[in-house]
């Protein structure tokens, strides 16, 4: 304890050379301390499940067309949750907090749901007499059955607040169409206790094979199965992002710490005499060195809890600042292996810089010391290849970090100059769901759409509306089989994948998108009408390289065993509709009515504020159906820079 006091007031006699290798230490104990606490939560802690590792994704994979299959993105609800088998939560090891779990002849008849403890507690205000009471969901009353804990966001997205159970009943998609295949649905299974990953993927081959004999027809018995652990599901690839950060953050603490050590050892040289007068009092060099290095342990154990702070800090930043790119919990806190972490980080950092320069200081002459008094010298020979070395050390991490960031700034600022093939200013969107009960087919669904872009176009300020079943960048796609007509096809196993998109006349005028060649859908292409597509340029000069498409037929789709025939009638630029790091390859364009969904966004170009667009339209959806509300509203502009979200 007697050189714990002594090296605080030496600290206190220095209180400049205190402050700056505490604020240099600091940052780089902080920021490791940061990352390391995203990567407990993201990487190492695990999903709050029964047995976590025992819980897999199924995905399918075309090996044929060396491709990947993801599951699209389910139609976003006003109350965000999903459909669900009656075991979904019983296979998680998830149990209601009150009520009960869905039964499986719920799953025919019954129309009950449960709710998350947030839904419960912000609509019903924790009432406790919540269960039997019913609410109405797409237009059907349901009642509730269960209040669930609240759900990892990390699994089941932001706003899970609500859960049905007839995932094989959803929204406005015919049984046939179902049944030949849909790549929305995600499928979670449990593996048997002892049997590993691989065991279970070697047994996919067999299982596939029987399902493609007992199904032919279907689609999607041209995709494989391909099992992935439900960490790896969550993470995707950020593992290999927040392995570049962690080591990037390593790099700035190892400068941190090679200044404070070069400020120490320039310090202990300066204190010969104090030395040279407790070794000629009896003092060992061993004791010499133990108290300079408690005195630079004392340094970084201070440093690392102003670090905690700024970590503290900076974990409740990131979840806000990563949005819907990184699964992360708004509450993320610092859990007890993050502090032991930055405890040991601390101590380790300060015995590392403390350790050389006490023990170098330690070596002085005794004679020499005391000759000189008080005054400092430059050190030794020893000491000054010493700091060479700890220069050098400093100016080669330096360059590496610089070049690095450098080399990460300048492509994302290419990225965020690149033309994503739309103009995206002064574009308000908007989803809006459609009830099944209200709006059956795509007669009715048609009728809607036609009746509110013919309210929106005569509002002041408006000057362009679209409808689309997703809008660019918003995360939100689909793909399709295609080949073409004139050639012979392959077999639709072996047929390239292609972004499809459904809009409405007038999306390229609102979007700003060119017309290159060929018209625009019109009105006269509707749901009992051949079927007409367009395509963007990359995909004319794919698939007709020398010729001109307009006029040529493409099959799409897999239905009837090899799909369904378009004409091509149009060619419009180039959009990045998924990324836009990512130039798509292949996209086609078709008319909604002819493929409507109970999901549509709504595309309005205003010359108005977005908040007054968003009025705007809420009368004009008030004067149709004001039972209906608007989902997810926001800007395109905002959608563009949130997609940069990842990359930054």
């Amino acid at each position: 304890m007697n050189d714990v006091r002594f090296a605080l007031r030496q600290l206190r006699k220095s209180p400049g050379f205190t402050t700056l290798a505490v604020i240099t230490l600091a940052l780089g104990i902080g920021m490791n301390t940061a990352i390391f606490s995203l990567i407990q939560d993201l990487f190492l802690r695990g999903l709050p499940f029964s047995e976590p590792e025992r819980v897999v994704r199924i995905y399918g994979e075309s090996k044929e067309r060396d491709l990947k299959q993801m599951p699209s993105s389910v139609p976003k609800f006003q109350l965000l949750g999903g459909n669900v088998t009656a075991n979904y939560f019983e296979l998680l090891g998830i149990h209601p907090i009150l009520g009960r779990n869905f039964l499986p002849e719920e799953e025919s008849k019954g129309d009950v749901v449960m709710v998350t403890e947030s839904f419960w507690r912000k609509r019903f205000n924790s009432d406790p007499t919540i269960l039997g009471r019913s609410i109405t969901l797409n237009g059907v009353p349901t009642t509730i059955i269960g209040v669930l804990p609240n759900l990892p966001i990390s699994w089941f997205g932001r706003d899970s607040e609500i859960f049905a159970n007839k995932p094989f009943e959803p929204p406005g998609l015919a049984k046939d169409r179902l049944r030949r295949g849909v790549s929305f649905m995600r499928v979670t299974a449990r593996l048997k206790p002892g049997i590993s990953i691989s065991q279970a993927q070697a047994a996919m081959p067999a299982l596939f094979q029987s399902y493609k004999e007992q199904h032919p027809e279907t689609a999607d018995n041209t995709w494989s199965p391909y099992l992935v652990s439900a960490a790896e599901d969550v993470t995707g690839d950020l593992r290999p992002a927040f392995l570049t950060l962690l080591a990037a953050v390593s790099s700035v603490l190892l400068i941190a710490c090679s200044n404070v050590a070069n400020l120490l050892l320039v310090r202990f040289t300066g204190r010969k005499r104090e030395i040279a007068l407790r070794m000629a009092l009896g003092a060992e060099r061993r004791g010499i060195v133990r108290l300079f290095v408690f005195e630079s342990t004392l340094v970084s154990v201070i440093a690392g809890v102003v670090g905690l702070c700024l970590a503290l800090w900076t974990v409740s930043v990131v979840p806000k600042l990563a949005g819907q790119n990184i699964p992360l919990e708004s509450g993320v806190t610092l859990q007890w292996p993050v502090l032991v972490f930055t405890l040991g980080l601390s101590l380790i950092t300060g015995l590392l810089m403390g350790l050389y320069p006490a023990w170098q200081s330690s070596r002085a002459d005794l004679v020499d010391g005391l000759k000189e008094g008080g005054r400092g010298t430059s050190g030794s020979r020893g000491q000054h290849r010493f700091r060479r070395g700890l220069v050098t050390a400093q100016v080669g991490l330096s360059v590496v970090l610089l070049a690095c960031a450098a080399t990460l700034v300048s492509s994302f600022v290419r990225l965020s100059r690149q033309e994503a093939g739309f103009r995206s200013e002064r574009v308000w969107t908007g989803g809006i769901g459609l009830p099944p009960a209200q709006y059956p087919d795509p007669a009715s669904r048609g009728r809607f759409a036609e009746r509110l872009q013919i309210e929106l176009r005569s509002a002041p300020g408006v000057e362009a509306v679209s409808i689309a079943d997703a809008v660019p960048l918003s995360g939100n796609y689909s793909t399709t089989p295609y080949a073409r007509v004139d050639k012979d096809p392959v077999p639709l196993n072996q047929r390239p994948l292609g972004l499809t998109r459904s809009i409405s006349p007038g999306y390229f005028h609102t979007l700003g998108i060119p017309l290159m060649s060929g018209r625009d859908f019109t009105e006269r292409n509707g749901a009992d009408q051949p079927l007409v597509v367009i395509l963007s340029n990359s995909t004319a000069k794919k698939l007709f390289p020398n010729e001109n498409p307009i006029g040529h037929r493409i099959l799409f789709g897999a239905e009837n065993g090899n799909g369904l025939q378009a004409e091509v009638v149009g060619i419009v630029g180039d959009v990045r509709s998924q990324k836009l790091a990512k130039a798509n390859d292949v996209e086609f364009y078709r008319p909604w009515p002819q493929r409507s969904t109970p999901f549509l966004n709504l595309i309005v170009r205003s010359a108005t504020k977005p908040e007054a667009t968003a009025g705007i339209v809420r009368a004009a959806l008030n004067r149709i159906d004001n039972g209906l509300p608007i989902l997810q509203p926001n800007t395109l502009g905002a959608i563009v820079t949130q997609s940069l979200g990842q990359e930054r």
